[in-house]
């Protein structure tokens, strides 16, 4: 096993979509940390004298319709984004996982059950549902936005756990614990869960660039993370009013998007081809 472990860990060394998707979200992780270091400008700091100035060398990001210095407002909210993108996956995660274990082990009547729920909820547009849970919390907001993603992304984790506990526990060493007579429970924690942690982490680094992209286009429409608080997504929507005239304050933004999203899409795509035993040498 641990000849196995080595060899996974020095192939993950190698391979580049994960050393630059690692680079990439290190980078994005310290500017949310340390971004109150990284400015000279207070957040809500307005100075409309200055307002919809180009990127400079007093403001390196421009300024927005306010004044107030673009850079600031997207360091800060980078920290929105992050706290949305792990908070969400994390509890997503937690419910999929249970989910998904309960269907595979057991099967039967429990994994009918849960497969019909799982049927609807996938039946529903994502972002359409989204919109519709949002709604029924009462407006926007960093809370409404996690919940409603943990509620809209708990299937693809199910699925894919059921998937593999369908295979782990015809192996000859559950059935062996089965027979000296272990309990579910010790099989589960054992056995189980260790074998199906490698496509677990594979969904959730994906699945924290799908919930900033989620957000980004709940707060976009005005529905995601309310101002005053720095959101990416408002800040492009807004952004796109001044398209002609301050073309920064829209494509900044954006760009921060997409560099989060695709250091997480590069380090996922990288964990899973590691892991993935189709493609071990």
């Amino acid at each position: 096993m641990s000849i196995r472990k080595n060899k996974t860990f020095q192939k993950a060394v190698h391979n580049k979509s994960i050393m630059i998707g690692l680079i990439m979200v290190l980078i994005v992780i310290l500017i949310a940390v340390f971004a109150p270091a990284l400015t000279p400008f207070d957040l809500e700091e307005m100075d409309m004298g200055n307002a919809l100035q180009v990127p400079g060398a007093d403001h390196k990001f421009g300024t927005d319709q306010y004044g107030r210095d673009l850079m600031t407002r997207i360091f800060y909210g980078t920290r929105i984004s992050l706290v949305v993108g792990f908070v969400s996956v994390f509890f997503s995660m937690m419910i999929g996982v249970f989910v998904g274990l309960l269907a595979g082990y057991y099967g039967g009547w429990v994994d009918n059950l849960i497969g019909r729920i799982i049927d609807v909820f996938l039946s529903f547009p994502v972002l359409l549902l989204s919109i519709a849970l949002v709604a029924v919390m009462g407006g926007g907001g960093t809370v409404s936005v996690i919940v409603s993603l943990c509620l809209v992304s708990w299937t693809q984790y199910a699925r894919v756990v059921r998937s593999s506990v369908l295979v782990i526990r015809e192996e000859e060493y559950v059935l062996a614990a089965k027979t000296f007579g272990a309990s579910d429970m010790r099989i589960i924690f054992k056995y189980i869960i260790p074998n199906a942690l490698a496509p677990i982490i594979v969904v959730a680094t994906l699945g924290i660039g799908t919930a900033i992209v989620s957000e980004a286009t709940l707060s976009f429409m005005g529905l995601g993370v309310q101002p005053p608080t720095p959101s990416w997504g408002y800040a492009l929507s807004f952004g796109l009013r001044y398209m002609r005239t301050a073309p920064h304050m829209a494509t900044i933004p954006g760009l921060a998007i997409m560099f989060t999203v695709l250091g997480f899409n590069l380090l996922g795509n990288g964990i899973r081809d590691v892991t993935d035993p189709r493609m071990v040498n």
